[in-house]
């Protein structure tokens, strides 16, 4: 069965090869103590923004493809060698195709699987396929289910024996999910083998440590990316322009700003080095929507911060679950 998109016929140059597998460039690095990764290395840049108008702090859209290109060239220059896109994040990957993304390790995401599908080998091909088309390469590094309740429904076992035979294929490196909760991994974890797990995680949203999972997936040799560790750019943003629907978390935020001003950090050095802090941790995706925050970010990456007291973490999901917004 075809999936419920066109593949479409984005590119007409050749395919190029994807890095060589591992946790970052040649050096050893003594600021992180990690063999193989500077702390630069340890970005990966997320490009939904170039594909989509994305997070609460964006005021100017989706991303020209003049300055994507720029962000890339500044972005490699500075030893980022990974990029997380999604097949679901509009025309990022065909942008990323037309500009080149030969010699990075590129992972995506399927959405999720059509109910009406019957054949989940065809579909997930076929989506992937497309995917590689449109990036214009020959292989993804990694490839993620942005919906990891479906392993566990009645099409679950086609549905991973599916991306099993993608990786024997060679058409991707790792397979994996990007999860929301910790508690998909207690469901998913004694059925199934994951090579690469996305999580958010973040100063107020600590959820992936603070269960175990983190340190337990290093144990397990799987790698880890974490993401929003801005949430959505709200935790850079001055009080006068968060938007009055977190209001209610006001006390949260003055003890936030207070910990800053008392350690004379800037919100990203402060986002940044906590989430850099942990080894447990191999990539740390970052979004941007120009150079000049890509410049702060990779300066702010050299950042050590000092231990985080507990009272600026949360579990308040409407506000650590960016869906939940709408409805706020």
């Amino acid at each position: 069965m075809s999936p419920k998109y066109a593949c479409g016929d984005y590119s007409s140059g050749r395919r190029g090869k994807h890095a060589p597998s591992g946790r970052g460039d040649e050096k050893h690095s003594y600021e992180t103590g990690i063999i193989g990764v500077t702390m630069t290395g340890r970005l990966a840049l997320g490009t939904v923004q170039f594909g989509l108008r994305y997070g609460v702090a964006n005021t100017s859209g989706q991303v020209s493809p003049d300055e994507v290109t720029a962000i890339l060239q500044q972005a490699r220059a500075a030893g980022v060698d990974t990029l997380d896109t999604a097949i679901a994040y509009g025309d990022s990957e065909q942008r990323l195709g037309e500009i080149g993304v030969e010699g990075w390790r590129v992972v995506s995401k399927l959405p999720a699987m059509p109910g009406d599908c019957t054949d989940a080998a065809d579909w997930v091909e076929e989506a992937v396929e497309c995917s590689l088309r449109r990036l214009n390469i020959d292989c993804l590094y990694g490839l993620l289910l942005h919906r990891s309740q479906q392993l566990l429904e009645p099409r679950g076992e086609d549905l991973y024996a599916a991306l099993v035979e993608l990786k024997d294929k060679g058409l991707v490196e790792k397979f994996g999910v990007s999860i929301y909760d910790p508690e998909e991994l207690d469901r998913l974890w004694s059925r199934f083998q994951l090579d690469l797990v996305q999580a958010p995680f973040n100063i107020l949203d600590r959820r992936i440590e603070t269960s175990g999972w983190l340190i337990r997936m290093r144990q397990a040799g799987t790698e880890v990316h974490v993401r929003s560790v801005f949430l959505q750019g709200l935790l850079l943003m001055e009080a006068n322009r968060r938007p009055e629907k977190f209001d209610r978390w006001q006390p949260l935020w003055d003890r936030w700003n207070q910990w800053l001003i008392e350690q004379a950090l800037t919100p990203v050095q402060a986002c940044l080095g906590f989430a850099m802090s942990r080894p447990e941790v191999d990539r740390v995706v970052v979004g941007v929507d120009n150079r000049r925050q890509l410049g702060e970010i990779l300066s702010a990456a050299q950042t050590r911060v000092p231990a985080l007291p507990t009272m600026l973490k949360t579990d308040d999901l409407d506000l650590i679950n960016p869906s939940r917004w709408d409805t706020l």
